[in-house]
């Protein structure tokens, strides 16, 4: 795999549109009027200057091309509006400090065009990407491993438009074929036994670009004679290292005259971040209980007549496993026996309203892993175990993924690990944005619920992780010779 530095692309579009931003902004406020005292053109270099170094200084901060994490339209719209809004404040702070009048509303054409552009930028880079994609313009991988180290690389590679690679096969070894993750898929029953002499020539078959090796253990002699072959092939090889169970780390390549030595650092957060999460979490969590009770007072009354009691305390496992009680509506959630009104209060999420009380206690935060009851948590691996580093929260990385409580502890530690390794306080406020973006969403579609809604009807669980497209899987058969 090669890096493509669509973000530098990404970062130049956007400097070349603030220039053309404040341009137009100046022609819609002033017209053609060049010679007016309150035009933005007598301020225009300096203004210009000062919007690429803060716009530069915040791309490199926060990763504003759209693709970390995933291409997702929300996370990109929270992210914009965020960076924006920061920009603008910046540059009336500047303004107001260095006793420069400029027009409140040619700041407001300029805000609103840089967002236009900035989004439009992100699409037509994504647009392009997967124009590429479709036209097979793309790196060719083949993976070799099995478990949930193929998995995770797989679903990695496939949420990265911009890394132009496509998954295009994996090869499981014999002795893992138990282990199989697409065990379950239809893919598998054409499953073919090679030895490791045929799997080159299939990945040469089928122009495999590169083969990456993600085995948990090191390399046995037979994969050893696979990757001397794909070399030989002309075919790349790339090696996800085994020690990938320590996974909380951010690595770093130092290469000492041809010797990999990968760097392990570990992720943390900063006291500052900390203790400003603190400060906002409790603060936001206070206004939005302002606006909240008033919502949950006659719900909380018709809960308290038809079932006995509005409220209920569940046991959740908290930061590094405390456990404590977690407040909600009392809503069996996801049952044969919910009313319509039930259905609408838990798509809505008003059921969990209640927690920003444990909020405020500071039992959870606004943003973290959703917290599990301790049979879960009992349950978790040394890898599900990282989730606990920080707090629990009302909403997450995982929730504006689409995943919920039926969803399992496998498929939301991926993006929670993934939230835990990147903290950063801008980056729970693009997420409480992308929240309340998906709030929206699911109250526009709420009729869709009362036209479908049926008490007996329970949705199927989630399909397992797949690949765009699958070759046969290859099982070495081959005994080692050596």
């Amino acid at each position: 795999m090669k890096p493509r530095h669509v973000d530098l692309w990404i970062l130049a579009a956007d400097l070349c549109w603030i220039a053309v931003a404040l341009v137009a902004a100046d022609l819609l406020r002033y017209g053609l009027a060049l010679s007016s005292e309150n035009s933005l053109l007598h301020v225009l270099l300096p203004l210009l200057c000062a919007s690429c170094v803060i716009w530069l200084a915040l791309s490199l901060w926060t990763d504003l091309d759209g693709f970390r994490g995933g291409w997702r339209f929300s996370a990109v719209v929270s992210q914009a509006l965020i960076a924006v809004s920061i920009e603008m404040s910046i540059l009336l702070a500047i303004g107001y400090l260095a006793r420069a009048y400029v027009s409140r509303l040619a700041l407001i054409y300029f805000g609103v065009l840089l967002l236009i552009g900035v989004l439009a930028i992100r699409c037509t880079a994504w647009v392009l990407l997967r124009a590429r994609h479709r036209a097979g313009e793309v790196w060719r991988v083949a993976i070799l491993g099995t478990g949930r180290i193929a998995r995770e690389l797989a679903s990695k590679i496939e949420r990265h438009p911009e890394m132009l690679c496509r998954v295009v096969g994996l090869i499981v070894p014999e002795e893992n074929v138990a282990e199989d993750c697409f065990a379950d898929s239809p893919e598998r029953q054409d499953t073919v036994k090679l030895s490791s002499f045929g799997i080159a020539d299939l990945l040469r078959d089928q122009a495999v670009d590169e083969l990456i090796l993600a085995l948990p253990q090191p390399a046995q002699p037979e994969v050893r004679a696979v990757t001397n072959q794909c070399r030989e092939c002309g075919i790349s090889i790339s090696v996800v290292p085994h020690s990938y169970e320590l996974y909380l780390t951010r690595p770093s390549l130092i290469d000492i005259d041809g010797l990999p030595i990968l760097q392990l650092r570990a992720a943390g957060s900063s006291p500052i971040y900390l203790r400003s999460k603190q400060v906002m979490d409790r603060l936001v969590a206070s206004v939005l209980a302002f606006f909240a009770i008033p919502l949950l007072l006659p719900v909380a009354v018709l809960l308290r007549f038809r079932k006995g009691r509005a409220f209920r305390w569940e046991v959740r496992c908290g930061q590094f496993g405390e456990r404590f009680f977690m407040l909600r509506l009392n809503i069996d959630h996801r049952s044969t026996y919910s009313s319509r009104l039930e259905a609408v209060l838990e798509a809505l999420s008003i059921s969990e309203l209640p927690q920003l009380w444990n909020v405020i206690r500071g039992d959870m935060s606004l943003v973290g892993p959703r917290p599990e009851p301790p049979l879960r948590v009992d349950q978790y691996s040394d890898w599900h175990q990282r989730r606990l580093t920080v707090k629990p929260g009302m909403t997450g990385l995982a929730q504006v993924h689409g995943l919920r409580d039926q969803n399992t502890s496998e498929e939301k530690a991926r993006f929670d690990l993934q939230y835990v390794m990147h903290p950063s306080l801008l980056g729970d406020v693009s997420l409480l944005v992308q929240t309340m973006g998906t709030l929206a969403v699911r109250l526009f579609r709420l009729s869709d619920l009362f036209v479908s809604f049926h008490p007996a009807v329970v949705s199927p669980p989630s399909q397992p992780l797949a690949v765009e497209e699958m070759f046969p899987s290859a099982h070495s058969t081959q005994s080692s010779a050596d």
